[in-house]
């Protein structure tokens, strides 16, 4: 627990001290610094979002030019995701046992070094590779930037800015469809090469700001270091801020062993079920959004163009759910969001030969429809886990539910090549109906409490 103890400049408790208990954490306003961590952490999901999509463009190129079939397609786009399996593993340990802040910036200078040696990759091999890197590195920081952003953040906006994250995911895809549509129609053969190259930029941009970012009073804290904690408050909050927590009485040092015999594996099966259930269909929209677009009637720069206009929905969703979270609770709007998202998957596999207008109208129904499933999934993992094992339970989330992204990115091309799109839309139905039925089993409310309550397993 964190308390704010108001004081007057001479060391003494003012009128509103004398009169009131300590304010909480919870209570302070948004500031100027809350706004600024949520841009700098945002910036980690932009660049997964733009990573991604941006691939999916450049394969109109890479598959002619290195012979690829359906199958190596999906193997070359599913590396990307095998990285951040491994690369959520790795950072969720780092970020429990080491702190947020040490690693928080360097993630993102390796995306964009390893984006400017994609330039000069030759063969399929070179290429996976090469990917698997850039997903390893983008692993890394997906604990990290929510953990931090989680225990900065008063209760009343904790929904709401880790929202923020999943919706500028969404603006990267769109931003990396736009970005790739250009580079195709200037730059001709070889276009590729820049387009896997452009993520430097951003990456860069975003490492730089990310630059004095302070550490996680609550992990310092936790971990013994409270006059470091009381020190980041204050330099934060102002004087007269003080950490009241105590440290772990078992310190686990992180890892899926620590979550698990702390007694979190029910907890973490949730979230990664339904994390599955919502990332599949959509990491296929963003691996092969031209291809799936292209295969509803929309050809050439309509598909790439209807692609990032489909993506802009999903950000658009995210908005009006991080708008709502509060409202209408985290277990209800969980379970409605799956509930409304099938809908549109299953009239996208019943009407696959529908005209391409009514394919666009069905594919940004799911993309709005799918906002609030998109917002939970980093809502739960950030609530339901206590300090000491937020990153952990993170890294392992984002690992698992990746590692089954990457069986679905690299079952896509195939089902499309023999099953078609309808048969593939109908699987991506049946799968958010999965999502559905465990949000209703499971899935917890959380509003309006404060993370010692929500990682409560009395709760």
């Amino acid at each position: 627990m964190i308390k704010i103890e108001t004081t007057k400049s001479d060391g003494m408790p003012s009128d509103l001290a004398e009169t009131t208990m300590p304010s909480l954490l919870d209570d302070v306003p948004i500031s100027l610094f809350h706004i600024r961590l949520a841009a700098c952490a945002s910036g980690g999901a932009f660049i997964d979002g733009y990573v991604l999509a941006i691939f999916g463009v450049a394969m109109v190129q890479i598959g002619p030019e290195f012979a690829l079939s359906a199958a190596a397609k999906g193997a070359v786009a599913a590396m990307v995701l095998l990285g951040v399996f491994f690369g959520g593993f790795i950072g969720g340990y780092l970020t429990d046992r080491f702190g947020r802040q040490r690693i928080y910036k360097w993630d993102l200078a390796a995306i964009s070094a390893l984006s400017i040696a994609s330039f000069f990759v030759e063969g399929a091999f070179s290429l996976i590779i090469m990917r698997l890197l850039v997903g390893l590195a983008v692993g890394i920081d997906y604990p990290i930037a929510p953990a931090l952003l989680t225990e900065f953040s008063p209760k009343r906006l904790r929904g709401p800015l880790l929202g923020v994250l999943i919706s500028l995911f969404f603006v990267g895809g769109a931003a990396a469809y736009v970005t790739g549509e250009i580079m195709l129609s200037t730059i001709g053969d070889g276009a590729w090469r820049w387009m896997l190259a452009s993520t430097a930029v951003p990456a860069a941009i975003i490492a730089v700001m990310r630059i004095g970012t302070p550490e996680s009073p609550l992990w310092l804290a936790r971990n013994g270091r409270v006059e470091e904690a009381n020190s980041v408050m204050a330099k934060v909050f102002g004087p007269g801020v003080r950490v009241d927590e105590s440290p772990a009485e078992a310190r686990a040092g992180g890892g899926l062993f620590a979550v698990v015999k702390a007694g979190y594996v029910g907890r973490l099966l949730f979230v990664t079920a339904i994390w599955i259930c919502l990332i599949i269909p959509v990491y296929a929209i963003f691996a092969f959004g031209p291809q799936l677009v292209g295969a509803m009637h929309l050809e050439g720069r309509a598909s790439t163009l209807g692609s990032a206009a489909i993506e802009l929905f999903f950000a658009v969703g995210c908005v009006i759910a991080l708008l709502l979270v509060n409202r209408v609770g985290r277990r209800t709007m969980t379970i409605q969001s799956f509930a409304w998202a099938a809908i549109p998957m299953l009239l996208l596999a019943i009407f696959s030969d529908a005209p391409a207008i009514w394919a666009a109208v069905f594919f940004a129904a799911y993309a709005l429809f799918s906002g609030g499933m998109e917002v939970m999934s980093f809502v739960y993992p950030n609530e339901l886990f206590p300090t000491e094992l937020r990153g952990s339970a993170m890294g392992i989330v984002t690992a698992l539910s990746r590692f089954g992204a990457a069986v679905g990115t690299f079952l896509v091309p195939i089902f499309l090549e023999n099953f078609g799109i309808s048969t593939t839309m109908y699987g991506a139905f049946a799968i958010t109906v999965v999502g559905l039925v465990i949000s209703a089993m499971w899935a917890p409310e959380t509003r309006n409490m404060s993370l010692a309550e929500t990682s409560s397993l009395s709760h």
